[in-house]
C-alpha cells in the first residue's frame, strides 16, 4: 500500500483504544489498520495470509495473527490475543470476504457454503466474541458488507445473500449492544480496486472498468477511501449511529 493519510503521525483520537480487524493483510483491510494506527490505537491485524504478519514492519502498536476467520477457534483466539497482549478490545472490524462469481445454475452448493462460512458466519463469530469483550467497557462493531446488502447483483448468489445477512446480523447485534454502550454497523461499499478481485475474475481490470461507468461518480472506490468510512464508525464522532447500512459506493444505489 502507497503512503496515505494512514501512515502519518498519530492524531490521538484513538489513543488507548484496542482494535481487531479481519483480513488485514491487503486491500481495505490493511488500509484500515494504517488508519487505526495513525490515530492512536493498538491493533491486532488477523488474516489467513502469512504476509499480513509484514504489517508489524510498519507500524509500531500492531500486533498479528495468522487464521482461518471462518473457524470458531480464530475467532475466540483472536479476541483473546488481543485481550492478552492489549489488555482489552474496543473495536472490531469484520473485513475478511470473499467472492464467487457464476450464474445461479452454475453456483454450487459448496460454493454457498464456502462464501456463507467467510462472509457471514465469520462475522458472526467474531462479533459474538467481541460482544463479550465489549459487554462492561462498550465498543464498535463495523462489518464491511457491500451494496449488494441492499441491491442484486447478477452472477453473485451467495455473495449478496452473505453480504445481507450480515446488514441484518447488524441490527441484532445494535439492539442488544445498545445497553451495553456497543455499536454495531455495516460499511457498504460499492466496487472497490483491489488485487482481491485478481483471485475470481481472469478480466478482472475490465470488470473494474465496466462497474466504474455504472457509478454515478464515474469510477470505482480506493482503499483508503472506505478505510475513511469504517474508522469514521469506530470512532466516538459516530457516537450516535447504530443499526445503519452506510452506503460509501459512489452512488451505485442511489437510483
Amino acid at each position: 500500500m502507497s503512503a496515505t493519510a494512514a501512515d502519518r503521525p498519530s492524531d490521538g483520537e484513538l489513543a488507548g483504544k484496542v482494535a481487531l480487524v479481519t483480513g488485514a493483510a491487503r486491500g481495505v483491510g490493511a488500509a484500515t489498520v494504517g488508519w487505526l494506527h495513525a490515530r492512536g490505537a493498538r491493533v491486532l491485524a488477523t488474516d489467513i495470509r502469512p504476509e499480513v504478519a509484514d504489517l508489524t514492519a510498519r507500524f509500531d502498536r500492531v500486533s498479528t495473527l495468522i487464521g482461518d476467520v471462518s473457524r470458531e477457534e480464530t475467532a475466540v483466539r483472536s479476541v483473546a490475543t488481543a485481550l492478552d497482549r492489549f489488555g482489552g478490545l474496543d473495536i472490531l472490524v469484520s473485513n475478511a470476504g470473499r467472492s464467487v462469481n457464476k450464474p445461479i445454475v452454475e453456483t454450487t452448493a459448496s460454493d454457498w457454503d464456502e462464501l456463507m462460512a467467510i462472509n457471514a458466519r465469520a462475522a458472526f463469530l467474531h462479533s459474538r466474541e467481541a460482544f463479550r469483550a465489549m459487554r462492561e467497557r462498550g465498543g464498535a462493531i463495523v462489518t464491511v458488507g457491500s451494496f449488494t446488502c441492499t441491491v442484486g447483483l447478477p452472477e453473485a448468489a451467495v455473495y449478496s445473500a452473505s453480504k445481507g445477512a450480515l446488514a441484518q446480523l447488524t441490527k441484532v447485534l445494535a439492539l442488544e449492544g445498545g445497553p451495553h454502550g456497543i455499536r454495531a454497523n455495516v460499511v457498504a461499499p460499492g466496487v472497490i480496486e483491489t488485487d482481491l478481485l485478481d483471485d475470481f475474475r481472469d478480466d478482472s481490470r475490465a470488470y473494474l472498468r465496466s462497474f466504474g461507468e455504472a457509478h454515478p461518480l464515474g469510477r470505482v472506490a480506493q482503499p483508503d477511501e472506505i478505510a475513511e468510512v469504517i474508522g469514521f464508525l469506530a470512532s466516538p464522532r459516530s457516537g450516535f449511529i447504530t443499526g445503519a447500512v452506510v452506503a460509501a459506493d459512489g452512488g451505485y444505489t442511489a437510483a
